[in-house]
């Protein structure tokens, strides 16, 4: 066995022990009781617009100078509905960015579609998907079919307590896709199915290739011992995401994670493990890997939310172009410059909502201390050369302004939306049960 299955054998271990420790806090009978209700009632509706101002401190970041910036970032209009005695719904997300945030989000670290140090926009539809969902006994189905997330990985960032990304959201979530998702639910069991087009969104308003969908799959199993806590498991083939054509690498991608959230909604925690091997396909051979681990937690105590995570993840280093904060798209694919792992700790201190009318905001304060340095010695590419040096600082201030209830979940349809305790995006000032 290679060495990276032993560090996946490893993470995955103590991803259920941390499942594990969680669920033994837990009542049995009324973890099990909440497993038995129906997540879909027979008429729903539920609608909330969000929008995150924020200034964002970098010292330094891309091309070695430090930057200060204010930007409009996760302007989202989301609407869930259900009908026909519950077995149709549709869950939509209508995103902003592309307007608000067009030249991306001071984000050091981070990566993806052409943006480096910056977290690219989404695009403007971020999810349309309409779903039927049936029952056959004790068994739950649904078939949901439009853009949105492959069944793959772990939550949208959006939806967890840190407002700034992740760096590995390109190796834990496939979103923004033309995909045709199928799900079935017995008991404590759910397992997904995908086929979606592998391109990435060339922009904001970019549209699925037609001419793509169905060359790409993933599958997911997820496991709800108690209505607490869940293990997911996935793996996907993605093909040629970062090429449109079609005749770039194609990607295969695993993913194991554990979640809990206790009943109350004061506590959280998610251990996840990701891995991304860039496939030749005319070789039968892979090309490049990137891996990922994180855990984050958030906690309430009295009016403040305090949220830490802690990630290791390896990205790709390309050319940069005359902006420092963008490579070539689609990229060069067989010439990277070296593999760059990056270590970083963040922490959130938020309070409770300042309202006025409808609207509710949730103030913020995070702070981000990052490391770099190269996985393999010797490499063409240095923090050094790059940034002057390989430590690094973020700081970063805002508000979460919302209208309407957070959505507690964001990446699963119908039979595969979860049942239990569930939590907003914004832990330790609200929370709540059921995402109807």
């Amino acid at each position: 066995m290679c060495m990276h299955s032993h560090r996946a054998t490893r993470l995955a271990i103590i991803a259920l022990l941390l499942a594990g420790s969680s669920l033994s806090a837990q009542h049995t009978d009324h973890d099990m009781a909440g497993l038995a209700r129906d997540s879909t009632p027979s008429s729903t509706f539920h609608m909330m617009a969000q929008a995150i101002p924020l200034v964002t401190r970098a010292a330094p970041s891309a091309g070695g100078a430090s930057y200060t910036e204010a930007t409009l970032t996760q302007a989202l209009l989301m609407f869930r509905a259900g009908w026909w005695k519950g077995h149709a719904r549709i869950d939509a997300a209508l995103n902003g960015e592309g307007l608000t945030m067009k030249h991306g989000e001071l984000n050091t670290g981070s990566f993806g579609e052409g943006f480096v140090d910056r977290r690219h926009p989404h695009t403007y539809v971020h999810e349309m998907m309409l779903t039927g969902l049936g029952t056959a006994g004790p068994l739950k189905y649904s078939v949901s079919a439009g853009r949105g997330f492959t069944a793959f990985g772990t939550d949208d960032p959006m939806m967890r307590p840190i407002v700034k990304f992740p760096i590995n959201h390109h190796l834990s979530q496939i979103l923004e896709r033309g995909a045709l998702v199928g799900a079935a639910r017995l008991g404590v069991l759910t397992v997904e199915a995908s086929t979606f087009g592998g391109a990435e969104p060339s922009s904001p308003s970019a549209l699925p290739s037609v001419k793509r969908f169905g060359d790409s799959w993933s599958v997911r199993g997820t496991l709800v011992p108690r209505a607490s806590a869940e293990l997911q498991a996935s793996y996907a083939r993605v093909a040629s995401p970062e090429e449109p054509s079609g005749f770039g690498l194609d990607q295969r991608k695993q993913s194991i994670s554990a979640r809990f959230i206790s009943d109350a909604g004061s506590r959280y925690a998610l251990a996840e493990w990701a891995r991304t091997t860039e496939w030749d396909h005319s070789r039968s051979d892979g090309v490049f890997a990137y891996e990922s681990a994180l855990v984050e937690s958030a906690v309430r105590a009295g009016p403040f939310g305090i949220s830490v995570r802690l990630e290791q993840t390896e990205r790709p280093e390309e050319d940069r172009l005359l902006d420092p904060f963008r490579t070539p798209r689609p990229s060069s694919d067989l010439s990277i410059n070296g593999i760059t792992q990056w270590r970083v700790a963040t922490a959130q201190v938020a309070t409770g909502p300042v309202t006025t009318g409808i609207l509710s905001g949730f103030p913020f304060v995070e702070i981000a201390r990052l490391a770099a340095t190269p996985r393999d010695s010797p490499s063409l590419f240095t923090p050094e050369r790059l940034y002057g040096t390989s430590r690094f600082w973020m700081l970063t201030a805002g508000f979460r302004i919302r209208v309407g209830e957070a959505h507690a979940r964001m990446g699963r349809y119908g039979a595969a939306l979860p049942i239990g305790p569930q939590i907003g995006a914004m832990v330790g000032t609200e929370q709540h049960t059921h995402d109807h």
